[in-house]
């Protein structure tokens, strides 16, 4: 009596489990078919570019922080970000541009909750109050600074030394947003992606709303910024593909084009 009643709660536990799975799995696929459906949906692509011009005219990605630390991004790109470190598992994660540590500070969280990896954050101006901030922070054992500019040897260097080894590595680009510094930063930082991982280029969107809203006091502007040099490197690179499903999945982005996979 007792072994069929021990039998009959494993068979039990096992049915749950399956259901539960079938659930998840059920949740996966309905996502995926809603997104192919939205590819094609004009009045979504309306609203959401409406959107986005009323984003930039209020400075909408200033309204945040992650963790104290001002962080000047979209949301939807984070959450977007947060599938992809967790799916990858990298082992570093290499930015280009902190600022305020914001964002280096949500890769340090992330990579806190996956158990391993630093984040590498490249600045060509690290302002002293912003270091301190984050050298006091929980989290900035999950970091490493390097300053200087990420187009540098010297940088390029120091990454290479710290990466040595490394099964899986992210690249996320957010610094100056010249054609020509991104298209010199996606030729030195993209042999450091992982099959499979991701060269994220931030403010891509530049070539989408310069033109209503000019970059006041800034070199990049229409047909000079990140978008166009993604566009130029994938001329002639085949190792990478822009991932148009996290753009169609998330809608509000600063890196349409900019989502590129490694492929091989």
């Amino acid at each position: 009596m007792g072994t069929e009643k021990s039998n009959f709660k494993k068979a039990k536990a096992n049915k749950m489990k399956e259901n539960r799975l079938n659930t998840t799995e059920s949740f996966f696929r309905d996502r995926d078919e809603r997104i192919a459906v939205n590819k094609n949906d004009e009045q979504l692509k309306k609203g959401t570019a409406a959107f986005i011009e009323e984003m930039a005219r209020t400075n909408y990605v200033s309204n945040f922080s992650w963790l104290g630390r001002p962080v000047i991004q979209i949301p939807q790109d984070l959450f977007a970000i947060q599938e992809i470190i967790w799916k990858i598992r990298p082992d570093f994660i290499i930015e280009t541009g902190v600022a305020r540590g914001g964002s280096l500070i949500f890769y340090a969280s992330m990579l806190e909750l996956i158990g391993k990896g630093k984040v590498i954050g490249i600045e060509i101006d690290l302002r002293e109050h912003n270091r301190l901030e984050i050298e006091q922070h929980p989290l900035y054992h999950r970091t490493v600074l390097i300053e200087g500019s990420s187009v540098s040897q010297n940088a390029v260097d120091q990454v290479r030394e710290i990466t040595t080894g490394a099964k899986s590595v992210l690249v996320s680009l957010d610094s100056n947003h010249t054609h020509d510094h991104v298209l010199k930063e996606l030729e030195l930082y993209t042999p450091f992606v992982s099959v499979g991982s991701y060269c994220v280029v931030f403010d891509t969107v530049v070539e989408d709303l310069a033109r209503k809203f000019p970059m006041v006091d800034r070199p990049w502007g229409p047909g000079n910024n990140p978008k166009t040099a993604v566009w130029e490197f994938l001329k002639t690179n085949d190792r990478f593909v822009i991932d148009k499903d996290i753009e169609t999945k998330i809608l509000i982005t600063a890196a349409p084009d900019g989502y590129l996979r490694r492929v091989k």
